[in-house]
């Protein structure tokens, strides 16, 4: 992590870490076809409208911020994108989800089911787009698939023992919890976070996950399937 000079305009462009892989490939498939602004580290708290030297001295504390370098993992930084809204906008979109919290006990299947309160002058909305669901610790769970809006994941499943996050797109979010105890050690549950995120609406949301050591569901190895204990 670095810090820039606020002294000088500067453009600090690079990949995201999906980026990144999709140039690695080296086919002729990469395009640069988004971008992304953010002001996390901007501090608007800062702006004294009753600054001794007059208003024009306002925002001087905001403006003589260090700018942080830009990050290729959206987990770390640009949690609060900047987003364009349609004229005439009097309310921000806020995403919401059909569960304020995820409860999977090992082998256990749920569904995440968002939609956006704001949107479109509409209060109960599918974004058409869909939506960005970033689990924090992918090792939780054997499943995670998006449904709809070409659902899919927008980074490969790490073959890693470290919490690493993973971001699917879609209009629902379907997961199975991991079906081993190997993870717990001498803990009964796992915790871990995703967020979610509108497409379209760039209104987020996140909800806490908690997996429990109870079994519930094992695979057979015959044709009866899934056995619930």
């Amino acid at each position: 992590m670095g810090y820039l000079d606020n002294t000088v305009i500067t453009v600090d462009a690079i990949l995201t870490k999906a980026g990144r892989q999709a140039l690695a490939r080296n086919d002729g498939s990469f395009r640069v076809t988004q971008f992304a602004l953010g002001d996390d580290e901007i501090d608007y708290t800062l702006y004294n409208e009753d600054h001794p030297n007059g208003s024009q001295y306002s925002g001087e504390a905001i403006e003589n911020m260090p700018v942080l370098e830009a990050f290729p993992d959206e987990t770390n930084i640009m949690l609060h994108k900047l987003v364009t809204l349609p004229r005439g906008t009097s309310k921000m979109p806020v995403v919401t989800a059909n569960v304020s919290a995820v409860q999977l006990s090992l082998g256990a299947t749920t569904s995440i089911n968002p939609t956006t309160l704001n949107f479109q002058g509409l209060s109960n909305l599918k974004e058409p787009g869909g939506y960005y669901f970033t689990v924090a610790d992918r090792r939780l769970f054997t499943q995670a698939v998006g449904v709809g809006a070409r659902g899919k994941s927008r980074r490969a499943k790490p073959f890693t023992q470290s919490a690493l996050s993973e971001t699917i797109k879609g209009h629902s979010l379907s997961l199975t919890a991991i079906n081993s105890t190997s993870l717990f050690g001498n803990n009964s549950v796992l915790l871990t976070t995703i967020t979610i995120e509108g497409v379209d609406s760039g209104g987020r949301v996140t909800i806490p996950v908690k997996i429990s050591k109870q079994v519930i569901a094992t695979k057979s190895t015959g044709t009866t399937g899934i056995q619930i204990r």
